[in-house]
């Protein structure tokens, strides 16, 4: 299953750090440096994705900081439970948006990972079974976004440097710049290069799990998708909701 399809490639470099500044920096324990810093929690929780009503899958995630990293890791589980459907992903990113290191696997022993080299993000993957490992470069610089089928969390990091790059608060409002915002991003699993546009829409009620509420809508579009996504500017602006209104797809946080 998935969610994502290829686009053209946009290497684009946005200066980001929401991540930090929405979400509370991380502090280490000043009075004894000899202890690891504990990592801090900054999101965590589960999505429930639902196509035609049904509920089909969850996403299990949690965001963490620790000693200047952002630590974003995932699994995703289809409704019916079969191991071979289970998808794990950590991505590993500077406190300013860089990638350290992308890892995904599949309960299948397939694999692959992503990390800088010199000027490019060399990917390596492994099918698992008799194949034979391979990798593949691709000159992107550090700064862009990791965009991986079936994972939302990542749609909510994207959220969180959108907010941070082309917005500011302004008399208890979020003023953002005029038009979509463009970032260049990578599909590991499909080893492509994307561009995506993230735009702020404005607030709107809506129903969430039977409950009216209020909450901030930005539209995700690419080459040949157009996402609706809603986050709570009440709770660190965490995403809430994601309308794929042409597959009719519901995401929705548990």
């Amino acid at each position: 299953m998935k969610f994502e399809t290829p686009m053209r490639r946009t290497a684009a470099v946005i200066l980001v750090g929401y991540l930090t500044a929405l979400s509370g920096a991380y502090a280490a324990d000043k009075k004894d440096k000899t202890k690891p810093p504990l990592p801090q929690a900054v999101d965590s929780g589960s999505f429930g994705i639902f196509v035609k009503g049904q509920r089909v899958a969850t996403e299990t995630f949690r965001i963490e900081q620790q000693s200047g990293a952002s630590i974003i890791k995932s699994q995703f589980k289809e409704a019916s439970g079969a191991d071979a459907s289970t998808q794990k992903s950590e991505l590993d990113m500077t406190a300013s948006g860089e990638l350290l290191r992308y890892e995904w696997n599949q309960a299948t022993s397939a694999s692959l990972s992503v990390a800088p080299s010199n000027d490019f993000l060399m990917e390596k993957m492994n099918a698992g079974g008799a194949g034979k490992p391979s990798e593949q470069s691709f000159l992107l610089p550090t700064t862009t976004a990791i965009l991986d089928n079936n994972f939302f969390v990542h749609r909510e990091v994207l959220v969180w440097r959108y907010l941070g790059a082309a917005c500011k608060p302004e008399a208890g409002n979020l003023k953002c710049q005029q038009g979509p915002a463009q970032f260049g991003a990578f599909v590991p699993q499909e080893h492509i290069p994307i561009s995506v546009r993230m735009e702020l829409i404005g607030k709107e009620k809506i129903t969430v799990r039977g409950v009216s509420r209020e909450l901030v809508r930005l539209n995700l579009s690419g080459e040949d998708f157009n996402w609706a996504l809603w986050v709570d500017d009440h709770d660190q602006f965490k995403l809430i909701r994601v309308a794929i209104s042409a597959d009719d797809t519901e995401v929705v946080r548990d």
